[in-house]
């Protein structure tokens, strides 16, 4: 009896001296005890709404990828001029655990793949497929305005981020808002792409890739598209690449190659922010009853009559360029009542300066057409007070002399340092709607009290500026400028990573800050203020000033925070970097490893984790270490695929005990002691082999003694 007690006190006691995930079957690694921290988070806790862009998957799938695929194929139905199709196939990916899509009212659906539709009328994910499709049509046909927004965007849904715009009513548009602004005429087509609400749940976050294609002839840029035979043209500016696609029924009346340059010089001449990688239009054919000469829609979409002259001040190329670098303009963001006048006279103003600026009009046509602004009834409006415009075109007439008159004297009170450039770009980084006193503040910020004041007369009262002479205009626009040269000086760092990748790429885990190193060199021959600018995607998301002598350099940092996963296009002056944004599932821990695996309370561990990327993209994470009392260290990793990394940290106990560390889906025990250690793996015999080989000894003593 004594004798089988002892051989069960043995026993037990060479188990529990066992590494955690050591049993009776033999040896293997530590459980599963913690995931990546992102994974303890509740699915029905973790939301994203349809401005968020991102969706949703099942666990059961394999697919490491942290990024929703949203694919859009559109079609012309030939057969009918009154609707086309759009079919959206979403591949979710396998942190989203529910998602729910959300069409345009005048949407009709006619198949779905994976989507039942809910009784709110949105449609769900039912998860039998991880590519689930929705295929529907929409109307062709959209005409006339409302107020400064096309009549078609009231029913937009206001979530989604790639919606929206402005509709141009140029002085050239011909029907006072009657007439088409989209349409089908059966041969060809110019649309609309329908937006998409989304909302989904998830586990990790996940970013958004969006992508639009016509099935057919035609071209779209993602908010615009055209069905037909087109021939492209692309012009690169240092910023931007133009897309100009032209209608095969269109007769331009300039040719492709001059409207492409005059874009990409517009592009290289606005250094105001909201600059996309490509901007798309559209020359439509002129036999349309078209409500206007031009329609910017979207982010940097806009199609432009194909008769549209480069050599007038009201240009429409260039008006309708201007509007898509008006960031506070977008839906998302807008304007309020008192600076809504903003929008089209900034546009009106800009392309008669760049016309002028470029060479294809006189100073006398660009006199011409701002001095119309100074006469009733447009003069007699009070910009701010939209409702005392007794002509409709107050903004485009009074507004863009105003604008004018303030550009001058932000040039004359700065002696050339500042223009209305500055505040444009520093209204573009309006995360609201953009009000009068911002507007005001922005204004006297770049130019002072006096300008301010000149603002507000001209657009709280009736009082209207004069159009200046040419004299003037060579005074305060032709005067010698300080030039800069601004970029990344240094490597880009975030989570304890450092990169000089300029015109490469990087990639960083989700959620992380971002440091970026810049600097601003004034290369003419007087002094001045450099703005030096952070944009991520075309928006603004840092910035500082330096005032510079001639022949000055300046250095400071800029930071962002690196959000949902994906791809995002980070730029610093003429540098730009491509940033890779993984989540931290995008890494596998597939060893860990603690050095030494005993000690005492105090004493330093080292925690080394073995990563390597999830899948055929490079990944990165910030690694939490966990341990019976939380969080107690950080991994930053960047890891390429199939080049396994390590990332180490250190740890103390203050307490003796075992205790389990975890990193990733890997954990490992500790021993901490009070008294001497004995360093067990130091001595022969002892490893796991030899304690099993010993507790089967012991069994047969016992059974050799009953």
């Amino acid at each position: 009896m004594n004798a089988r007690i002892g051989v069960v006190l043995v026993v037990c006691l060479f188990v529990a001296s066992l590494p955690a995930g050591i049993g009776a079957a033999g040896v293997g690694p530590g459980p599963e005890a913690t995931a990546d921290p992102a994974s303890e988070i509740p699915a029905e806790l973790t939301t994203a709404s349809a401005d968020r862009g991102a969706v949703p998957a099942t666990a059961s799938r394999s697919s490491a990828s942290d990024l929703l695929s949203r694919t859009t194929v559109l079609r012309h139905r030939s057969d009918r001029e009154d609707v086309f199709e759009a079919e959206t196939t979403i591949s979710v990916p396998d942190s989203v655990t529910s998602l729910e899509l959300t069409l345009q009212s005048e949407a009709t659906v006619t198949a779905t793949d994976g989507f039942e539709q809910t009784d709110d009328g949105s449609y769900r994910w039912t998860e039998t497929t991880d590519e689930p499709t929705i295929r529907f049509t929409m109307p062709t046909d959209r005409t006339g305005y409302d107020g400064h927004h096309e009549r078609v965007d009231a029913d937009r849904i206001a979530a989604h981020a790639h919606d929206g715009g402005n509709a141009d009513r140029s002085a050239a548009h011909a029907h006072d808002g009657d007439g088409y602004t989209f349409v089908d005429t059966g041969d060809w087509a110019v649309v609309q792409v329908p937006s998409v609400g989304l909302s989904y749940s998830y586990t990790d976050p996940v970013g958004v890739e969006e992508t639009v294609r016509v099935d057919g002839p035609g071209a779209t840029g993602g908010d615009i598209a055209y069905f037909g035979p087109v021939t492209e043209y692309e012009t690169a500016g240092e910023q931007e690449t133009v897309r100009l696609a032209v209608a095969d029924d269109a007769s331009l009346a300039e040719s492709p190659a001059a409207i492409g340059d005059a874009l990409a010089a517009a592009s290289d001449r606005l250094d105001v922010g909201a600059s996309r990688d490509e901007v798309f239009v559209v020359a439509v054919p002129t036999d349309v009853d078209w409500a206007a000469h031009g329609i910017q829609y979207g982010e940097s979409d806009a199609w432009v009559v194909a008769d549209a002259p480069l050599d007038v001040a009201s240009n429409v190329w260039l008006h309708e360029y201007v509007h898509t670098r008006q960031a506070f303009a977008n839906p998302d963001v807008d304007t309020t009542t008192e600076t809504e006048w903003l929008v089209e006279a900034q546009a009106e103003y800009y392309a008669a300066l760049l016309a002028l600026e470029q060479g294809h009009i006189e100073f006398t046509t660009f006199a011409d057409a701002l001095e119309a602004g100074a006469a009733s009834p447009a003069a007699d409006a009070r910009l701010a007070e939209p409702t005392t415009w007794t002509d409709d075109r107050a903004d485009y007439l009074k507004g863009a002399l105003v604008a004018g008159e303030l550009d001058r004297q932000l040039r004359l009170a700065t002696d050339g340092d500042r223009s209305l450039d500055d505040v444009f770009r520093t209204v573009n980084r309006a995360d609201g709607p953009l009000t009068e006193t911002e507007l005001l503040d922005a204004i006297e910020s770049e130019g002072g009290s006096d300008v301010r004041a000149a603002a507000e007369r001209y657009t709280r009262t009736e009082q209207t500026p004069e159009m200046w002479s040419r004299a003037a205009h060579e005074d305060a626009f032709e005067v010698a400028v300080a030039q800069f040269e601004s970029g990344l000086d240094g490597p880009i760092e975030s989570g304890g990573e450092s990169w000089d990748v300029v015109g490469d790429s990087l990639t960083i885990p989700a959620g992380d800050d971002v440091t970026i190193p810049v600097s601003a060199t004034n290369v003419g021959d007087r002094e001045g203020t450099a703005d030096v600018t952070l944009a991520v995607d075309g928006a603004d998301v840092d910035a500082r000033q330096f005032e510079l002598s001639a022949g000055d350099e300046a250095t400071d940092t800029l930071t962002w925070r690196a959000p949902e996963p994906g791809v995002y296009d980070v730029r610093v002056g003429s540098d730009r970097v491509t940033v890779s944004v993984r989540s931290p599932s995008s890494v596998t821990v597939t060893a860990l490893r603690i050095d030494p695996d005993d000690a005492g309370p105090g004493e330093e561990l080292t925690a080394t984790a073995t990563v390597e990327a999830a899948d055929d993209r490079p990944g990165a994470a910030v690694l939490t270490v966990r341990t019976p009392d939380g969080p107690a260290g950080e991994m930053p990793v960047v890891v390429s695929p199939g080049e396994p990394e390590t990332a180490g940290t250190t740890l103390t106990f203050d307490d003796a005990g075992s205790f389990e560390v975890v990193v990733g889906n890997q954990s490992r025990v500790v021993s901490i002691e009070t008294g001497p250690i004995e360093r067990v793996d130091s001595l022969p015999g002892f490893g796991p082999t030899a304690t099993l080989v010993a507790i089967v000894a012991a069994l047969l003593v016992a059974r050799g003694r009953r």
